[in-house]
């Protein structure tokens, strides 16, 4: 299991069909408009001059609105807008019209080699894991303008040593608004020598507004530290909280902490309990650790031993002293069941 932080000292298609995109059917409400207003029984002159003038801006907003062709925008405009799109939302703009179908295109091609660097990267669909070969498809998606294929791409760059590559395609992807790129890009501000904070926090806070949890609880930590920034006890909880309610497994444990030493939040012994709890059911070795020693005090021993047993697997060694006074007093049976328990205990989904 990876080392967890420590604390410091995470329907698809959009209804394009409602937007107006032809002059036709923009020239058809015009005329239709007119004759409906022209039927109508004539009002007095006065209120006609009173509303006269707020009725022709209104009128011609609308139409200003309407009469707006969205095929005429440039293809290079439509492929940025859809660069970060999933594969459903780009079959949905692809419906749009004939020009957008044609714009997308190369970023549709894109999602095929995406889709075929992850099989070869994880080793899925019946191919075996090679990295070269899922760079390669990822570097194809990259050049076809998809800023997942450019995030991966960028991934795989890092893990290699070659982290200037890897920055470069994180800030073309982050450019390009896409969430995992902001987030990765400010990952590797703060991971530099010298950390570029001011860097890392900008791009960090772009891509938590967007809803990436992972994003979040690094935003959160740099508050909780002060770097980048002034410290904000404060808005470092809140952050914690929207990646931990997120499903952010790291977040839970800091939210936990922020209620326990009341840090950013009013101190609550119950809510600092809850979120331990969550932590170390999806594998949390720390919160696994705590909670165990939180049950022992409460004198709830077998399950005690289950989370002490399973932090110890996680190398929590500290769990292995007061596991084994527990086991002392226990029956064989209870001792049996109790690693039962633990060898079948499956940690629940999370966004680590």
């Amino acid at each position: 299991m990876k080392q967890q932080e420590a604390w410091p000292s995470k329907s698809d298609t959009p209804h394009f069909t409602g937007l107006p995109f032809t002059r036709k059917e923009s020239d058809h409400r015009r005329r239709h408009h007119h004759h409906h207003s022209s039927s109508k029984s004539n009002t007095s002159g006065s209120t006609r001059k009173s509303t006269s003038s707020s009725s022709k801006t209104h009128v011609s907003n609308n139409l200003k609105h309407q009469q707006y062709d969205y095929s005429l925008l440039p293809f290079e405009l439509v492929q940025k807008i859809a660069a970060s799109f999933s594969l459903p939302n780009l079959r949905a703009a692809s419906l749009v019209c004939h020009a957008w179908r044609d714009a997308l295109q190369p970023l549709r091609q894109a999602m095929m080699f995406l889709r075929w660097g992850k099989r070869y990267k994880h080793g899925r669909g019946g191919l075996r894991s090679n990295v070269d070969k899922a760079l390669e498809y990822f570097l194809e998606g990259a050049a076809r303008g998809s800023t997942p294929s450019m995030v991966d791409a960028g991934l795989i760059y890092w893990e290699m040593g070659k982290k200037e590559k890897g920055i470069a395609l994180y800030t073309k992807a982050a450019e390009l608004g896409d969430p995992n790129g902001q987030c990765n890009l400010g990952i590797s501000y703060l991971q530099a020598d010298p950390p570029s904070y001011k860097e890392a926090v900008e791009w960090l806070y772009k891509a938590s507004f967007a809803g990436h949890v992972r994003a979040q609880y690094q935003l959160a930590l740099c508050l909780h530290q002060g770097r980048g920034l002034d410290q904000n006890l404060q808005e470092a909880a809140r952050w914690y909280q929207q990646a931990a309610q997120g499903g952010y497994v790291r977040a839970m444990y800091n939210t936990s902490l922020c209620y326990s030493f009341g840090e950013g939040l009013a101190q609550c012994r119950r809510l600092a309990r809850k979120w331990m709890k969550r932590a170390a059911d999806r594998g949390h070795s720390k919160a696994q650790l705590e909670y165990g020693l939180l049950l022992f005090s409460e004198g709830d021993m077998m399950k005690a031993v289950v989370y002490l047993e399973l932090a110890k697997r996680a190398g929590e060694t500290a769990a292995t002293s007061v596991k084994n006074v527990i086991l002392q007093e226990m029956s064989t049976p209870s001792r049996d069941r109790v690693m039962h328990l633990a060898d079948n205990w499956r940690a629940l989904p999370s966004s680590r």
